[in-house]
């Protein structure tokens, strides 16, 4: 029968003795343990010569790569934790997961897959000799290029491949976008921002660990903005400066306080938040100051509805796909932006944020939105719908 045989002799047993004591070792681990703690030892003083700026420390575990890109970047933490190992002889390649803050702007850390080629030097140590984005992890500034540092009042600008005076218009930009969120949100957030700004839309892309064509047009976006926990992970706002380039100086005071309301908003925005109510506040908090009136600022919508074509229902979370029509997304955003106004205008601006704070509260998206309207807006979504289509045609028709 299978699994039955004659017992193994002395002789055999000792021989598996053996062959099992070469195999864990004397510590009783298995010996690609003592290569991984070996490894995690070079990793942690890579940390600490990154931390102290300590380019000969550095230089010990491995090749300079990108460390000198990095010089002006101010960090609080620096961190790695290896993951997997595979060794073949005397090379070895290593996926860690990096965590890191930058001082005085992020309160948790900003937590990224990193992958690492290996070789063991003449006296038998690891020596790093390549580091780079794990696959499907995004990039970091330093991976680009030489990362130029701008301080603002209320943010932080890290530039890869533009000119200092570049980077202070964003800075100068953010300054602004900063105290008008506080003034339509609150000050329950922390008030300031970091902003990346890369050389071209390819390095935008890289940036976020995705495809150009997801982002082509697209001015600017924040990571993380939806679904994150109530402590949630540091955001950045990532310019294209291909598409916010062409924008004219409201357009772009608009994107970065849109994008920085998103900033604001993080640990209310659940999975239960739609996103006609995120990007809508978003674009509420943006005009709130402009001037800018609807028939303006929503020239797609407008057309739509002076056509007759009132949408029959608020812009469901597939309309703001980045990669899809360019007409229809604007509509999406306009859409949203119109039912924000509404609330504003006719409950208040307080209401408008309970509101969406109330839908934040909730896991998951059923019931979600009605709940909070009873408890708000004491309405129902039917009849939100349809005020809010009666207001697209007294503000567009």
């Amino acid at each position: 029968m299978a699994g039955r045989g004659r017992a193994p002799g002395r002789g055999a047993v000792a021989w598996c003795l053996v062959l099992l004591v070469a195999l864990v070792g004397c510590g009783g681990r298995p010996a690609t343990d003592h290569t991984r703690t070996d490894l995690q030892q070079i990793l942690d003083r890579r940390a600490t010569a990154v931390l102290d700026r300590d380019r000969a420390a550095f230089v010990r575990t491995g090749a300079l790569s990108w460390f000198e890109n990095l010089s002006a970047v101010p960090l609080a933490a620096w961190s790695y934790r290896v993951t997997a190992l595979h060794r073949t002889g005397d090379t070895a390649t290593a996926d860690a997961e990096l965590s890191y803050r930058v001082q005085g702007y992020d309160q948790a850390p900003v937590t990224v897959g990193r992958t690492l080629e290996l070789s063991l030097d003449a006296g038998g140590r690891w020596y790093v000799d390549a580091e780079q984005p794990a696959r499907k992890s995004p990039q970091q500034p330093w991976d680009q290029g030489e990362v130029i540092v701008v301080r603002g009042e209320h943010s932080l600008v890290l530039g890869v491949g533009q000119t200092g005076e570049a980077l202070h218009v964003y800075a100068d930009l953010a300054d602004r976008a900063v105290p008008a969120v506080s003034k339509a949100w609150g000050t329950d957030w922390s008030r300031h921002v970091v902003v990346l700004v890369p050389k071209s839309l390819e390095g935008m892309a890289g940036l976020l660990g995705s495809p150009v064509s997801a982002y082509r047009g697209i001015a600017a976006v924040t990571t993380g903005e939806t679904g994150a926990p109530a402590r949630a992970p540091a955001d950045r706002i990532i310019v294209n400066p291909d598409a916010y380039g062409v924008l004219g100086a409201l357009g772009k005071q608009v994107v970065l306080t849109h994008e920085t309301t998103h900033v604001a908003t993080r640990a209310h925005t659940t999975p239960a938040t739609p996103l006609w109510l995120s990007e809508g506040y978003a674009d509420w908090a943006g005009y709130r100051d402009s001037g800018r009136t609807p028939a303006q600022a929503a020239p797609e919508l407008r057309d739509t509805v002076s056509a007759g074509k009132v949408p029959a229902a608020l812009p469901p979370d597939q309309d703001f796909g980045f990669s899809g029509n360019a007409t229809d997304l604007a509509r999406a955003y306009e859409g949203g932006w119109m039912a924000c106004r509404m609330i504003a205008e006719q409950w208040g601006e307080v209401r408008l944020g309970a509101f969406y704070r109330t839908v934040g509260t909730h896991r998951k998206r059923a019931g979600a939105v009605e709940d909070a309207m009873k408890k708000v807006l004491d309405m129902t979504p039917e009849a939100f719908t349809a005020q809010w289509r009666d207001y697209l045609r007294e503000q567009l028709g």
